[in-house]
Order: structure tokens, then C-alpha cells, then sequence
């Protein structure tokens, strides 16, 4: 998982969407990326399973200024928003559907919380960049 600055964050206008209500899901792919299509499947699940969470798909391939912005570097790249737009967790990789809820965790939590808190920077998945 990378560290993030506490002021990252990503609008409406920039994905592409609106944010959840809770929480946000951005996903990075591309056309031909096999675990794209399996992180498509984990994400919409959990968006479905949990209220005022949506998912997002952003082609990487179309969207290169935002890609370049963000320093994504592979694909899938999984974002997680709280409801503001910030980015409070990172991760590359195919992740485990337990795994986003628990990071989902960290989305929702009061805005108390504080940035360089242990939670902002623990894993989606076991495979991170």
C-alpha cells in the first residue's frame, strides 16, 4: 500500500461520476487486462453489498493525464474514496472481497481520524504497489 498526502483527492468531474454517498471505488483498466475483469466482478459485488458505496471504471488508456497524475503504474489500480473524494487507501492488484470491505472501513470512518493513522495505510489485498 503507498502512503498518500492527506490532501489527494479526486472529484466528480475527474472520474468521470459521482462519488458515493459513503464512499467510492475507482477502479484503473485497460482492454485486454485478465485481472481487470476479475476486480470488476469483487468491486461491483461489494458496491452492491454496501449502501451509498459506488464503483467506477476509468479506461486507463483514455484517461493518461489522470493515469500520469494519480502515478498509476499497472493495471488493476483500485482507489479508495471517502465521501469527499479522498484517497484513503491504494492498491495494485486483483484484491479479495474482504479485503475492500475492510479497507472500505477506513472510507467511512468519522473525519476525526487522523490521516497518518496505521488504518490509512494498511493493504487492499496482498498484492500492492
Amino acid at each position: 500500500m503507498e502512503g498518500h498526502r492527506s490532501e489527494e483527492r479526486l472529484s466528480a468531474a475527474e472520474i468521470g461520476a459521482e462519488l458515493g454517498e459513503r464512499a467510492t471505488l475507482v477502479q484503473f483498466s485497460t482492454a485486454f487486462c485478465q485481472p481487470c475483469r476479475a476486480t470488476r466482478r469483487v468491486l461491483a459485488d461489494v458496491a452492491d453489498m454496501v449502501d451509498g458505496v459506488v464503483h467506477h471504471e476509468i479506461d486507463a488508456e483514455a484517461r493518461l493525464e489522470l493515469v500520469r497524475s494519480l502515478r498509476i503504474g499497472a493495471t488493476p489500480t483500485v482507489l479508495v474514496l471517502d465521501a469527499g473524494g479522498r484517497v484513503v487507501r491504494r492498491a495494485t492488484g486483483l484484491p479479495r472481497k474482504a479485503d475492500v470491505i475492510a479497507a472500505l472501513g477506513a472510507a467511512v470512518l468519522p473525519s476525526d481520524s487522523s490521516p497518518g493513522s496505521p488504518s490509512s495505510h494498511s493493504s487492499l489485498g496482498q498484492r500492492t504497489a
